[in-house]
C-alpha cells in the first residue's frame, strides 16, 4: 500500500536533485562567461596587465592612453562579443527546437547570407534607407534583408502550412539565392568596395562601439524574457508536436512567435559584427549536453555558452597572430567545424 508513495517521492526527489544540478551548471556557465570578457579584455597588443586592466574598470586613477584603450577600445568588443554569442546562441537553440531540426540556425536559414546581401547592396550600390548616417548605413541594410528574410520564410511556411521541413526547405532555397545575388554584386563591384564587403563576411569585432552594443542589449533584454516564458511549452513541443497539442500547446502560434523572437536577435546580431557561422550551432548543443531538453535551464545555458564561445573567439583572434586582430568569424568557423562533423557523425551512428 505504501509502495507507491514512497516510489513517488524517490522520483521526485531525484528531479529536484537534477534540477539543482541543472541550476549549478548553469552558475558555472555564468562564471565562466564572466571570466571569458575579462581575459577579451586583458588580452591584445598593447600589452596591458590584469592590475591596470581592473583599475580603470574600477574607476582608479590610471593614464589616460589605459583608460582610452579599456572604456574606448577593448571593453565595447569584448562587450559586443558577449551579447553577439549570447543572441546567436538563443536564436539557434529556439530555432532548432521549434524546426525540430539539430542543424538549424540563423547561418543556415538564409539569415547571415541576406544580411550580406544587404550589407553589399549598401557597399556596392550605395543604396541605404534617406538621411541614415553613414556609419550606420551597412548596418541598417543589413538588419533590414536579414530581417526581411525571415519574415518572408515564415509567410511562404505559412501559405504551404507552416510545418517544420517547409520552413527549412523555404530557408535552403533563401540561402542560395541569397547567395547568388552576392555573387553578382560581388563580380560588379570595385577592387575598394569588394574589399571591405569580404571583410565584413568573415565577420569582425573591430567596428564594435557603444551604440551599438546598447542597440544589440536592448534587443536582447526585449527577447529574453519572452524566450523564458515560452519555456515550458518549448520542452512540451521537444517531446514531439503532437505531444505538445495534447497538453494544449498551440504549436503554430508558438512557432511564428519564436521565429519572430529569433530574427530580431539574429538580424541585429548579424548587422553589427557581419556574418559570424556555427556559435547558433554550437553554443545550443554544448548547452544541451550540459543540462538537457528541459528549456527553463536550456535556454539560459545555451545564452551563456554562447557568450563564452564568442569572448574565447574573440580573444584567439587577437592571439593567433600576434599583432594582427583576425576576423572572428573565421575563428568561430574553427571552432564550430568540429561541432558540426561530430553532429553527422552522431547522426550515422543512430541509425
Amino acid at each position: 500500500m505504501d509502495r507507491q508513495p514512497a516510489i513517488g517521492g524517490i522520483l521526485l526527489d531525484r528531479y529536484h536533485r537534477q534540477n539543482r544540478r541543472r541550476a549549478v551548471l548553469v552558475a558555472v556557465m555564468a562564471a565562466l562567461a564572466a571570466l571569458g570578457i575579462v581575459l577579451d579584455l586583458v588580452t591584445g597588443p598593447a600589452g596591458l596587465p590584469l592590475s591596470e586592466t581592473l583599475r580603470a574598470l574600477s574607476g582608479a586613477e590610471v593614464s589616460r592612453a589605459t583608460e582610452v584603450i579599456v572604456w574606448q577600445v577593448r571593453l565595447p568588443v569584448a562587450a559586443m562579443a558577449l551579447l553577439v554569442g549570447a543572441a546567436l546562441a538563443l536564436s539557434g537553440a529556439e530555432m532548432q527546437t521549434v524546426l525540430e531540426n539539430p542543424l538549424a540556425e540563423p547561418f543556415t536559414l538564409g539569415v547571415s547570407a541576406s544580411a550580406a546581401l544587404g550589407a553589399a547592396v549598401a557597399i556596392v550600390l550605395g543604396l541605404t534607407l534617406p538621411f541614415l548616417p553613414v556609419q550606420w548605413s551597412i548596418s541598417a541594410n543589413a538588419f533590414l534583408f536579414a530581417l526581411g528574410a525571415l519574415t518572408l520564410l515564415q509567410l511562404l511556411g505559412r501559405l504551404r502550412g507552416g510545418g517544420p521541413e517547409v520552413l527549412i526547405l523555404f530557408g535552403i532555397a533563401l540561402n542560395f539565392s541569397a547567395a547568388a545575388f552576392l555573387s553578382v554584386l560581388q563580380f560588379v563591384a570595385s577592387a575598394d568596395a569588394l574589399q571591405q564587403l569580404v571583410f565584413w563576411t568573415m565577420g569582425s569585432l573591430s567596428a564594435a562601439n557603444w551604440q551599438g552594443v546598447v542597440a544589440l542589449a536592448l534587443v536582447l533584454a526585449a527577447c529574453v524574457p519572452f524566450s523564458l516564458r515560452a519555456a515550458w511549452q518549448l520542452t512540451a513541443l521537444r517531446m514531439g508536436e503532437d505531444q505538445a497539442r495534447s497538453f494544449g500547446v498551440d504549436v503554430d502560434a508558438l512557432r511564428r512567435w519564436t521565429l519572430l523572437r529569433v530574427s530580431l536577435l539574429a538580424a541585429t546580431a548579424v548587422s553589427m559584427v557581419g556574418v559570424i557561422g556555427f556559435v547558433g550551432l554550437a553554443g545550443p548543443h554544448i548547452a544541451r549536453m550540459l543540462v538537457g531538453e528541459d528549456h527553463r535551464f536550456f535556454l539560459p545555458a545555451s545564452v551563456l555558452t554562447g557568450a563564452l564561445v564568442m569572448s574565447l573567439a574573440s580573444t584567439l583572434s587577437k592571439m593567433v597572430v600576434p599583432g594582427v586582430l583576425l576576423p572572428v568569424g573565421l575563428v568561430t568557423s574553427l571552432i564550430g567545424l568540429p561541432v558540426f562533423f561530430w553532429l553527422i557523425m552522431r547522426g550515422r551512428t543512430r541509425r
